[in-house]
């Protein structure tokens, strides 16, 4: 494998992307509703059926309400962090070569073995390389040339 470099910045669409593209693969692809019904009904019960303060039962229903901001919300809370977060707007430099992935900022530098990527998620707009330890990274297609995804699909399916 030729080793193939290239740079590009973390910013709001690429990071937009990357959870618009790992959502529908993530743990968390569907809503977990369950949460927010149980402390609505918890605080209601405790508000109806209980002698006690009314704090307890109007601090569950606000969890409720809360939680399912959360959820509605869930991706401009994700982008909203991220965007605080030191890496944002840093510049990344990218290196493919026969070892693995390598990523690199000013921060932080990450390589992925070849033999830990346990398999390779390909979505319309990039890669979702999936560890052997459980880790996730995303990769948009934009980066690579077709010569280089198509080595790393074959390097990630064990047939280079």
């Amino acid at each position: 494998m030729q080793p193939f470099t290239t740079r590009f910045t973390l910013s709001r669409d690429y990071l937009a992307e990357c959870f618009d593209q790992s959502l529908p693969y993530g743990k968390s692809a569907k809503p977990n509703y369950l949460f927010p019904v149980l402390f609505f009904a918890a605080g209601t019960g405790l508000l109806l059926f209980s002698e006690q303060p009314k704090v307890a039962s109007f601090t569950l229903i606000a969890l409720a309400i809360l939680e399912l901001l959360h959820i509605r919300y869930r991706r401009a809370w994700w982008l909203t962090r991220q965007m605080w977060g030191k890496g944002a707007g840093t510049e990344v430099k990218l290196t493919v070569d026969e070892n693995g992935i390598q990523t690199q900022n000013a921060d932080t530098q990450t390589t992925l073995l070849w033999p830990d990527i346990e398999r390779v998620i390909e979505t319309d707009l990039g890669l979702i390389l999936v560890a052997k330890s459980g880790s996730r990274q995303y990769l948009s297609k934009s980066l690579f040339t077709a010569d280089v995804l198509s080595e790393i699909m074959a390097k990630t399916n064990g047939e280079a």
